[in-house]
């Protein structure tokens, strides 16, 4: 039986996901926010989840049109109504999935921004450099290097536990999106950054010993609910380090070293299976993006360098 009332067709939506498919939080939360504003708008219009038809679905897509939101908002709300749709007939609630066959608006594509060997070379001289005690410093060295060695979601990594990293590994394994989990390779300057940032741990957690508190589990603590580094904290940080770096921290987010680091391994001649596995893409697809970036960074390597070209860098 459905039950009553569309906000707990969402929350019992979303339970599900948590339990089924191991959603991660942020996506719930993008899920939960979507569905509450389409269950205003069909509340608005006397209709609900139960009742909504094909017309009603399109018509709340091209009301949020109206209201200026992006091809990739809409897009995202639509696919929000798919999902919640196709549980509800799984279980019975309805009969159809009145959104299955809408087309949406599609999402713009956009190449990932990425930075050159030479500027990226420069964050990490900028990590060792940023903050006000040696220990900071060492942690924030050792974040960078292992964003830019492992090409890890920031979320994967601010999320380490110190356990995952003992014993100077080669290779470390990294839960990812939905759980699933993935190895990821450790060049020498990050495994050096590294062992140098857990000498340090290893010093506060015995000096917090020594005052009765339990040992940090993550590799990079925070004060926090969670017990790490939050996203949004490194978010500034590198900020900051593309600031001392001198690159315009416009330019520069944790997810640009990721994007950095498929586009440095795809031009460096590696497969791109081994990036799609090593960053943990569930489709090659999503990796594919990564020629294009190239492409766009060899079209302008002959505009700015071939002697015929000058004068058609506009065209």
């Amino acid at each position: 039986m459905a039950p009553r009332g569309d906000s707990l067709w969402i929350s019992t939506f979303l339970d599900a996901a948590a339990a089924e498919r191991d959603a991660a939080r942020n996506t719930r939360l993008a899920y939960g926010r979507d569905l509450t504003d389409a269950m205003g708008w069909l509340g608005r219009k006397g209709r609900d989840f139960a009742s909504a038809t094909r017309e009603d679905v399109e018509a709340y897509i091209v009301s949020c049109e109206a209201e200026g939101l992006s091809k990739a908002t809409r897009a995202r709300r639509l696919s929000a109504l798919r999902q919640l749709y196709r549980f509800a007939h799984e279980e019975g609630w309805r009969p159809d999935n009145p959104a299955l066959r809408i087309t949406g608006p599609g999402a713009t594509q956009r190449l990932p921004k990425t930075l050159t060997l030479a500027e990226v070379e420069r964050l990490l001289a900028a990590a060792r450099d940023k903050g006000r005690s040696e220990e900071d410093r060492l942690r924030n060295r050792c974040l960078m290097e292992l964003l830019y060695a492992t090409g890890m979601r920031v979320s994967e990594l601010v999320s380490l536990p110190v356990a995952a990293v003992r014993g100077d590994p080669r290779m470390i394994l990294v839960r990812g999106k939905g759980g699933k989990e993935r190895m990821v390779p450790l060049s020498a300057p990050a495994r050096a950054a590294l062992a140098d940032w857990l000498a340090a741990l290893d010093r506060t957690d015995e000096a917090a010993r020594q005052k009765g508190r339990p040992p940090a589990r993550h590799l990079f603590p925070g004060s926090g609910s969670a017990g790490h580094l939050t996203r949004q904290h490194f978010h500034l940080m590198v900020k900051d380090m593309a600031v001392l770096a001198g690159i315009a921290p416009s330019r520069v987010t944790p997810h640009t070293l990721r994007h950095a680091f498929a586009t440095h391994l795809l031009a460096g001649g590696a497969d791109l299976r081994v990036i799609q596995t090593l960053l943990g893409h569930a489709d090659v697809a999503t990796t594919e993006i990564y020629t294009h970036v190239l492409d766009e960074h060899l079209k302008d390597l002959v505009l700015e360098h071939h002697p015929l070209a000058r004068g058609t860098r506009k065209a």
